[in-house]
């Protein structure tokens, strides 16, 4: 059994992953800003409070979490909101700054010490957020964001190297979630069990590697 801390568990892909990793017999850990109705039922140890873009949220969370190591934290915890060229709203963009690339950080920078050695740590990004696949444009927010995780995971997977702990950056998908209106191409179930496959199968070789949730390696 193995013990999992998930950032961003109160709906869509992070309850998804807390819900299939408490079916396989996994000690989970949900944190979240404030509980789901459908996280509540799971059972599982829930620590609320969390928001990724304080450091108060984050101290409470390094609180809940004790002297207890972890196998594995992933942070799903993101926010999408359109932004274009003929309508730069850059506080709006800065939001998202906090919550896609700076809380991720924060939170990953905190969790060192509990990260023990053979752990790993995944990172929820966006091929949005590649240089090479951003053929349509727009999106300014989001895709920069999410650039700028991308950079902070491959930081962390060459500072985190030495204490043997394996960052992953990985793309869910074109998710039919809240986030995506209920648009995309796949389910939240498939996408989570597509992200608990890659995590699974890759180690300390792909630490700071992109990949998506099908396999398929991605460019940054």
């Amino acid at each position: 059994m193995s013990r999992v801390l998930i950032v961003g568990s109160n709906r869509g892909i992070g309850l998804e992953l807390t819900r299939q990793l408490a079916a396989r017999g996994d000690e989970v850990l949900a944190a979240c800003r404030k509980p789901s109705p459908e996280l509540l039922a799971l059972g599982v140890e829930v620590i609320e409070g969390v928001d990724v873009r304080e450091d108060a949220g984050v101290t409470r969370l390094l609180e809940a979490i004790g002297e207890r190591d972890l196998d594995l934290a992933v942070v799903v915890a993101g926010v999408l909101t359109r932004v274009d060229l003929d309508d730069l709203d850059f506080d709006v963009m800065r939001a998202q700054f906090e919550v896609n690339a700076l809380g991720p950080l924060r939170v990953a920078a905190a969790l060192r010490p509990r990260l023990s050695r053979g752990s790993k740590l995944a990172l929820i990004t966006s091929r949005m957020g590649s240089l090479a696949d951003n053929t349509s444009g727009g999106h300014y927010g989001y895709r920069m964001s999410k650039a700028a995780l991308n950079m902070a995971g491959r930081s962390l997977s060459v500072d985190l190297r030495a204490d043997d702990v394996t960052v992953l950056l990985l793309h869910p998908g074109f998710v039919r979630t809240e986030m995506t209106g209920h648009q995309g191409l796949i389910d939240v179930s498939e996408s989570a069990a597509g992200l608990l496959e890659r995590i699974h199968a890759l180690g300390l070789e792909e630490t700071g590697s992109f990949w998506h949730e099908s396999g398929e390696r991605l460019e940054f």
